[in-house]
């Protein structure tokens, strides 16, 4: 116990100067907007995308800025962006995806195509009277996907792009999170069913994950989709029938490989927030256009991370907590000023800016960052200990930075038709949520550090090793780091997740069951790497605190635990008895990135 003091009393804490992305002076507004609608553009194979034009209403040419959505082009909130771009000089074109809204085709979300629709929208609109041939592309989530699907191609007209709260691969974050359905993306196929959003009630995307979590539970989940109503999405039972990543249906779609990256020529600018669903695609991109990108350009992308959800820079509070007025900052200035180096060619200073902008919870406060993690990172080991009664924040597990020795191992029971309970309302992630009434129960292990006796600022990703066993075939290990405070309130800053037969290093984060055997009760190494970051200055009087568990539902769907090849078409449930040793020959431990300045 004393060595973890040691370590963080020889450390100040004291936050670099660095502020939020600045806008700078970027475009202004001066332009009135001219709009028309329902373009067709031909895509190669003949089908016809709709595409709706915002652009300043003189006749010079200018640069222009393409969003591809399958939310519908006539949204208000595209419209209005669209407009604030047009007024200060762009183009602005909204496309329909491939087969929703008034796009012919037909629809799925990960069809192929997409990227060469990408392609063939981009030189179709690089050729319009109206533009001079300097195309970007800009939006957020689905909409950052159709821009690195785009990328991938090569287009002679893009010259930047900017993924909003992108994702990653499929099998990284959804429908699979590292071999886990979640639970968001099953109501997000349903919703998006046919043409046109489809709803069921209240809540994100539709309403059946906020409003009908039990529903969750029935079993095969290949039937999920049904049994909320949706009877026009057959692309639904290919997601969870084709469960491997060396799948066509998956490769083709995939953008994320070094091959991929390596064709992709233009500069990235690329935002997520620290509670974002999608987080995993930001940094993911980020570092493999650093190492594989195509040109210099590409190969100096940006990163920004706030304090924000999948709903990036909408609020300051998330969860009951306030961030501070920093919180919120002008990101379209930002872009605009992004836009007016690489599509009007200025030279603005954005260049000079630094690659990483961080905001840190807890002080609130942006920094900036030469690079990502952070290179003054100090990698610290904190060891999971307990005298075998860890079960529930009322037992016995502790936490600290000293190699375990001669200690029991944690038991619990996991039944998973009575899964743990999150407390998201949104399906997403909804902030730092409270996990205390989780973690009062027996199947939730619990191990905190003592009360901190000086600030502990940690910032990057977050990896940890767990040693455990399972009576089962299959099972998942959950990890969360907790930020407690002296208050009580635990706030959930990320966690990680892995399914016991994806625990190969080459196939983890697939759902990979044919790769891996687990043998009922046998202790197995497993490598978690948590899926989302985190930038939190753990204050003084505070604790670190990290649970562990076989569900947190309804955000992940529970494994059934029958070892079956293809969790999504079990039918049947098997209750296991589960075992987390922390000894000295499984030293199961969490590694953070704790940032010191001297």
């Amino acid at each position: 116990m004393r060595f973890i003091l040691a370590i963080f009393c020889a450390c100040t804490f004291t936050l670099a100067s660095g502020a939020q992305p600045d806008p700078k002076d970027h475009s202004p507004e001066k332009h009135a907007v001219r709009e028309s609608r329902c373009h067709k553009a031909a895509m190669r194979d003949g089908v016809k995308l709709s595409v709706d034009i915002y652009r300043p209403q003189s006749d010079e040419r200018r640069p222009a800025i393409l969003v591809i959505t399958p939310y519908s082009n006539n949204s208000p909130g595209l419209i209005e962006r669209a407009r604030w771009f047009a007024r200060r000089g762009y183009g602005v074109a909204v496309a329909d995806s491939r087969g929703r809204y008034d796009s012919d085709g037909d629809w799925d979300p990960f069809d192929a195509r997409h990227k060469t629709d990408g392609y063939d929208l981009v030189e179709w609109l690089a050729k319009q009277p109206w533009c001079d041939g300097n195309v970007g592309m800009m939006g957020g989530s689905y909409l950052g996907w159709t821009q690195w699907w785009t990328a991938t191609q090569t287009p002679p007209s893009l010259k930047a792009i900017v993924p909003e709260v992108a994702p990653p691969d499929q099998l990284y974050n959804g429908p699979y999170q590292d071999g886990i359905l979640v639970c968001w993306m099953m109501d997000w196929a349903a919703a998006q069913a046919g043409r046109t959003l489809q709803t069921v009630g209240p809540g994100a995307y539709g309403g059946f994950v906020a409003t009908r979590h039990k529903d969750f539970l029935e079993l095969p989940y290949v039937k999920l989709c049904a049994r909320r109503g949706a009877v026009d999405a057959p692309w639904f039972e290919t997601w969870i029938r084709d469960n491997l990543a060396s799948s066509a249906y998956w490769r083709g779609i995939s953008y994320q490989t070094p091959q991929s990256y390596a064709k992709v020529n233009v500069p990235s600018l690329n935002i997520t927030g620290w509670f974002d669903a999608n987080y995993p695609g930001t940094p993911r991109n980020y570092a493999a256009m650093k190492k594989h990108g195509a040109t210099p350009a590409a190969r100096r992308p940006r990163m920004v991370v706030g304090p924000w959800m999948h709903a990036f820079n909408t609020t300051r509070a998330l969860s009951g907590i306030d961030f501070g007025k920093e919180a919120m900052i002008n990101w379209n200035g930002y872009v605009c000023r992004w836009f007016d180096r690489y599509l009007k060619g200025r030279k603005n200073g954005v260049d000079d800016d630094a690659p990483v902008h961080l905001f840190v919870l807890g002080s609130n406060r942006w920094r900036s960052a030469p690079d990502w993690p952070l290179p003054e990172t100090r990698w610290t080991k904190f060891y999971l200990h307990s005298g075998g009664k860890a079960n529930s924040s009322k037992g016995d597990g502790t936490l600290d930075t000293t190699l375990p020795g001669d200690e029991p191992a944690d038991r619990y029971t996991h039944n998973p038709a009575d899964p743990v309970p999150d407390t998201f309302t949104s399906g997403h992630v909804d902030g730092p949520i409270d996990t205390r009434k989780g973690a009062q129960r027996s199947d939730v292990l619990v191990y905190s550090s003592p009360a901190l006796t000086e600030a502990v600022e940690v910032i990057g990703p977050v990896e940890a090793t767990l040693y455990a066993a399972t009576s089962a075939r299959d099972t998942d290990w959950m990890m969360r780091l907790i930020d407690v405070r002296p208050d009580g309130h635990c706030a959930l800053l990320c966690d990680g997740v892995i399914r016991a037969r994806c625990r190969d290093p080459q196939s983890h984060a697939f759902n990979a069951a044919r790769l891996s055997t687990i043998g009922p009760g046998k202790v197995h190494e497993y490598k978690l790497s948590f899926w989302r970051g985190t930038g939190n200055l753990f204050k003084k009087g505070h604790r670190i605190r990290i649970e562990v568990s076989s569900t947190f539902f309804p955000y992940y769907l529970p494994n059934p635990g029958t070892g079956e090849d293809n969790v999504g078409l079990q039918t049947r449930r098997v209750t296991a008895q589960q075992r987390v040793l922390h000894d000295s020959k499984h030293p199961s431990h969490v590694v953070l990135p704790v940032v010191s300045r001297k």
